[in-house]
């Protein structure tokens, strides 16, 4: 049993195991529908048990045709209906519950400590579908879908950050430092990332480099990424934020600085922070992007059942 919580806890070798396995197994279901069985059904008779405490469009979705596709199930539980919640029990009661009940748990939380604590009590893999400080699932996929598009390793490519400093950018971050590919940020002073990440930057051999400026930050990169300024529950003064990032927005003069074949990649959902001509462009991703996490959630899947081929 394995957890699958934060890409600083996995080794690169099981990470490169992961993405390598979801590209056989998108290649092995080109003939097939949504909710067609993968041959061998791998995880036939397997109940992924999934709670969201945050609003889940794109993860609720891939996870259910991730499991689905694998031979097994899906049980979505609404916090607000438990007595985790509700009536006070322990995290400690409901894990034991869950883990009677179900074969995996995936939460996504505002609450890293909450990951934590299921982690303790739980006797089933747990795997984070998004957390404050992080986004594995999300950040795994995308290199996924990297590589699939520019055809040859990321550990080859320059990738920029225009935009925030969130749990997103922290996996990428991560990510950077695991698979050695050259990362530039580009964000206001006031975002940049905090003491913590830049003190896990500086302490490990990393290709990472942070501007000031969007125009550093884009110059000749191959792929571009960004996420929302102002996220879910962000508890500040929205002008006030989305003023600083005025002079970051992806438009096309920023994308005419990275390299001509660059691509654009956005977690989603969207915000101002890329212009319409961008989001809509040839260059835009970002549904290829999306759809491809069915693929890697599945051999995310795989890898906590200790069943990757």
């Amino acid at each position: 049993m394995k957890h699958f919580i934060n890409l600083k806890d996995i080794s690169r070798k099981d990470l490169r195991k992961i993405i390598n396995d979801a590209k056989k197994r998108k290649i092995a279901r080109k003939k097939l529908n949504n909710l067609d069985v993968d041959k061998g059904a791998p995880l036939k008779g397997k109940l992924l048990i999934q709670m969201f405490e945050k609003s889940s469009l794109r993860t609720r979705l891939s996870f259910y045709l991730a499991i689905k596709q694998l031979g097994g199930s899906a049980l979505t539980l609404r916090p607000d209906e438990l007595h985790l919640s509700k009536g006070g029990e322990s995290i400690g009661d409901t894990a034991k519950i869950l883990s009677n009940f179900g074969n995996a748990f995936m939460l996504r939380t505002s609450s890293d400590k909450k990951l934590e604590e299921f982690k303790k009590y739980l006797s089933i893999p747990i795997i984070n579908g998004l957390s404050p400080s992080s986004h594995p699932t999300q950040i795994l996929s995308d290199i996924f879908t990297v590589e699939e598009i520019k055809k040859k390793p990321i550990s080859k490519l320059n990738i920029a950050w225009i935009g925030d400093s969130n749990n997103v950018l922290n996996s990428l971050i991560t990510a950077s430092i695991k698979f050695s590919f050259k990362l530039n940020i580009g964000c206001p002073k006031k975002y940049q990332p905090n003491k913590k990440i830049f003190n896990y930057i500086k302490n490990n051999k990393n290709k990472i480099s942070i501007y000031s400026d969007a125009k550093n930050a884009a110059y000749r990169a191959d792929v571009i990424f960004s996420d929302k300024v102002v996220s879910m529950n962000d508890k500040v003064n929205k002008v006030k934020k989305l003023n600083y990032f005025r002079k970051f927005r992806i438009d096309k003069k920023l994308m005419n600085i990275a390299k001509k074949d660059c691509i654009f990649l956005h977690c989603l959902p969207r915000g101002t922070e890329v212009n319409e001509d961008v989001f809509f462009s040839k260059q835009s991703k970002v549904w290829q992007q999306a759809l491809n996490r069915v693929h890697v959630q599945k051999s995310i899947l795989l890898y906590c059942f200790g069943k990757l081929r």
